[in-house]
């Protein structure tokens, strides 16, 4: 009877963690941008462009702006070699694809971007439920 007990208890306490679980939000796309500007270092160019990356923050879709810089590591796994580092948030990747065509983005990637950064490199990816 014990033993029926404990199982019975182990199966409540099982079912409701998986309830919790169930509710997070699952999906969300992330949109990861690391920036090499051509003058590496360049503060001005670093605040151009943090600030335009917060304006475009501001395009229907986006959940989360993120933006810093590179934290200086001696680990061989980490590169630490970019300037800017961007991650925006959606809800879905309809959203990211919106918010790549609206114009506000294609306007800051011509007119900031573009003079300012030697190399970029994206990362794009969807979250997964634990």
């Amino acid at each position: 009877m014990t033993r029926l007990l404990s199982c019975i208890v182990l199966a409540f306490l099982v079912s409701g963690c998986t309830a919790v679980q169930t509710s997070k939000p699952s999906g969300r796309v992330n949109h990861v941008v690391l920036c090499w500007l051509k003058e590496p270092g360049n503060e001005t160019h670093r605040k151009a462009i943090t600030e335009q990356s917060f304006r475009c923050g501001e395009i229907p879709g986006v959940l989360e702006t993120r933006v810093g810089k590179a934290i200086p590591s001696d680990r061989d796994i980490v590169d630490d070699s970019f300037d800017v580092a961007i991650s925006m948030t959606f809800a879905s990747p309809a959203d990211m694809a919106l918010y790549l065509a609206s114009p506000v983005h294609k306007k800051a990637v011509a007119e900031v971007m573009q003079p300012l950064v030697k190399k970029m490199v994206v990362y794009d990816f969807m979250e997964v439920e634990q």
